[in-house]
């Protein structure tokens, strides 16, 4: 079963379909030490070699692959990249290592933004839970230091016009807190950089504590431990796979939770 190069290599996490698009017109990727080329196609075996930037990617048999998703509790001060200049702390330090795949985040967190973040063997599914098109939705608690009024309220549900364009929230409940510091959760339906922190200071308004609660049907567990992972059962994997059209899948691994401070 062959299918077109950015297909596939948007299963790996590579990129968007349109990004590895480009990446061919740009002549960055090779096949066997042959360039690529749009409209190509290509089937696994165990000979295929593909080269992104002269970095060989590893690729499994697709249709054999088993997705994996786990829920990961972000830190506060914790990076999204894989690797840092500067040898500061990432997500990727602690998740459960993999032979021949890696974790695919699905969107990601600002550094001073805790909470949920998903983590899938699955590019393409990454890929459209990412996308506008799906409409997947993520929910934050949000503590802001400010005076918020029902005009407040109002423009944030509305929408309020950032750097960006039009943004607005789909819900927002008064979650708790006293006088100018009060807690609430707000829902989004896009990953726009600091958005839900934009939100906010365009109306006057500051954030002082974000924490993402939700992403789709995810909710961030409540016994989960800050810097710790785990790992969604299959009827959640499925459910995922439904919400944006993708085939489910059937398993029989047993699912894991990480422990704190142990090795994994």
């Amino acid at each position: 079963m062959s299918e077109k190069l950015q297909k596939f290599l948007a299963r790996f996490g590579c990129g968007s379909r349109r990004e590895i698009e480009r990446m061919i017109q740009a002549g960055r990727i090779s096949i066997n030490g042959k360039l690529s080329r749009l409209g190509e196609r290509v089937q696994w075996n165990p000979t295929l070699h593909i080269y992104i930037d002269d970095q060989l990617i590893v690729c499994t048999d697709v249709f054999c692959t088993k997705c994996r998703v786990i829920a990961y509790y972000k830190i506060e001060g914790e990076l999204c990249s894989r690797h840092d200049l500067h040898r500061r702390a990432t997500v990727f330090d602690h998740l459960p290592p993999l032979h021949t795949e890696r974790w695919v985040s699905v969107g990601r967190l600002d550094i001073n933004t805790g909470g949920l973040l998903l983590f899938t063997t699955d590019g393409q599914l990454a890929h459209r839970l990412m996308h506008p098109r799906y409409k997947v939705e993520r929910e934050y608690a949000v503590r802001v230091f400010g005076f918020v009024n029902d005009k407040c309220i109002n423009l944030l549900r509305n929408g309020v016009m950032l750097d960006d364009g039009l943004a607005y929230c789909t819900a927002l409940k008064f979650a708790g807190g006293l006088g100018m510091n009060r807690w609430y959760h707000m829902t989004v339906l896009e990953g726009r950089n600091r958005e839900v922190r934009r939100l906010w200071e365009a109306i006057g308004v500051k954030v002082s504590r974000l924490i993402r609660i939700r992403y789709g049907d995810v909710v961030l567990p409540k016994n989960l431990v800050r810097g710790c992972w785990r790992e969604l059962d299959l009827l959640s994997v499925n459910s995922l796979r439904h919400r944006v059209g993708l085939a489910l899948q059937t398993d029989a691994r047993k699912y894991k939770t990480c422990v704190k401070n142990t090795t994994l």
